[in-house]
């Protein structure tokens, strides 16, 4: 008789067991973190995946999200862009996450953008972009062309900015650059730029070499007040940078402005050569507001305790890594709200949700069409690698997914199709 009752002991106290880890199990909500952890693009990429896990964590820490605590899914697509699709899969079908905060590359995204819409996923998407596209499924942090291209180019023809009337636009040869300088080419003309005062270049991912290019540049300068555009991105950016250092390139005389420079991506250069070229972003780590501070000793401390490569000696913070924190927080707000991870019923709830930002601005997901209302500054690069801001919007600007200066995007919607309504 003992020996059945401890049996019988022993099969009650498994299936509790079993059943406590099945609640445990069911107690947390699975998030997919989906960015380059090797690869040309880690350069970028890593810190947004830490900077992910630092919020989710600072999440936890205040109770979860409904009562339950976020569990990250975090996997490396290895800057292979049909990885990205891969991981997406695997992701919502296997790991069965609620949600993804991932992508940096516009390659990498439309790669991951027909999976997210057959298999109803949500993806936040935390990095500038050439615009041309909204999705039900996709949350676009990040800035359009009118909050960070346009603006930049404005500047640079503006007295303030040199009064440019030559443009160099050099890229990496992928969708952004391409869609980005298509816009840039129908703006610049319109404000009366002739094609010949143009010169288009690009380069493949992970490009070295650019001696040529710089030289290049400086022949295309002689023939006019002269600024380079540059949609270089990845680790390309470092021996691009080191070149016009060793061409003696000064900013005074071509100006660059950057759309994905920022300062992780000066951490391996030295600066001192580059003061006064110039970034535009929605947010720089050098402003001066009680947010940012705050957001900046965060960040510090997070990446001294986790000691993170190069960020706890050096803590950098970025305009992705901004977007990344931000979109964590307004999907968590969301899910509040619906009561619900489920997706459509968090996209009703997404719209209108406001956030107060380290960029000192409350910013906002707009109503209808999926991206952020944000403010957008210049900066030119300092010797210590940060950024001075020269000039800035008065407040948030609204996005425009569809830009005016390609022929035909006056006829589309400023919403996704398919849109969920309201809640």
């Amino acid at each position: 008789m003992n020996r059945r009752a401890t049996l019988r002991t022993l099969t009650a106290a498994m299936s509790l067991g079993l059943a406590m880890t099945h609640v445990h199990a069911a107690d947390t909500i699975k998030v997919g973190i989906l960015h380059s952890l090797s690869g040309t693009m880690a350069i970028s990429e890593t810190a947004l995946k830490d900077m992910a896990l630092m919020a989710i964590e600072e999440i936890n820490a205040k109770g979860g999200v409904m009562g339950k605590k976020l569990e990250p899914v975090v996997v490396d697509p290895a800057s292979n862009w049909p990885l990205f699709a891969e991981k997406t899969k695997q992701l919502l079908g296997q790991d069965k996450v609620a949600v993804i905060f991932g992508c940096w590359t516009s390659v990498s995204r439309k790669s991951v953008l027909p999976v997210v819409e057959e298999m109803n996923g949500l993806l936040f998407y935390p990095v500038q972009y050439e615009g041309e596209e909204l999705s039900k499924n996709v949350f676009y942090t990040g800035a359009a062309p009118n909050q960070q291209a346009i603006p930049a180019v404005e500047y640079l023809m503006s007295k303030d900015g040199g009064g440019a009337k030559r443009f160099v636009l050099l890229g990496t040869d992928y969708v952004y650059p391409r869609t980005t300088n298509k816009i840039l080419r129908a703006f610049l003309k319109a404000k009366g730029v002739k094609d010949s005062d143009i010169d288009e270049k690009y380069t493949p991912f992970g490009h070295s070499d650019y001696q040529t290019i710089v030289a290049d540049i400086k022949k295309f300068s002689a023939g006019g007040k002269t600024a380079v555009i540059s949609t270089i991105n990845g680790d390309s950016n470092v021996p691009f940078y080191k070149e016009l250092g060793n061409a003696g390139l000064k900013a005074k005389d071509v100006p660059v402005v950057a759309f994905s420079v920022g300062e992780e991506e000066l951490r391996g250069v030295d600066t001192k050569p580059l003061v006064g070229h110039l970034a535009a972003w929605n947010y720089f780590m050098s402003l001066k507001n009680p947010t940012n501070a705050a957001w900046i000793k965060q960040w510090s401390d997070y990446a001294k305790a986790k000691n993170l490569p190069g960020q706890s000696a050096k803590p950098l913070t970025n305009d992705p890594m901004e977007a990344t924190y931000i979109g964590i927080h307004m999907w968590k707000q969301a899910v509040e709200k619906a009561k619900s991870t489920d997706t459509d019923k968090v996209i009703a709830a997404m719209a209108g949700q406001t956030f107060a930002a380290p960029n000192g601005f409350t910013v906002k997901m707009d109503e209808k069409n999926h991206h952020l209302h944000k403010p957008v500054f210049v900066g030119e690069v300092r010797a210590d690698g940060q950024f001075n801001v020269v000039w800035k919007t008065k407040g948030p600007v609204k996005a425009q997914p569809w830009s005016p200066f390609i022929a035909g995007n006056d006829k589309k919607k400023d919403e996704p199709e398919g849109r969920s309504k309201a809640l």
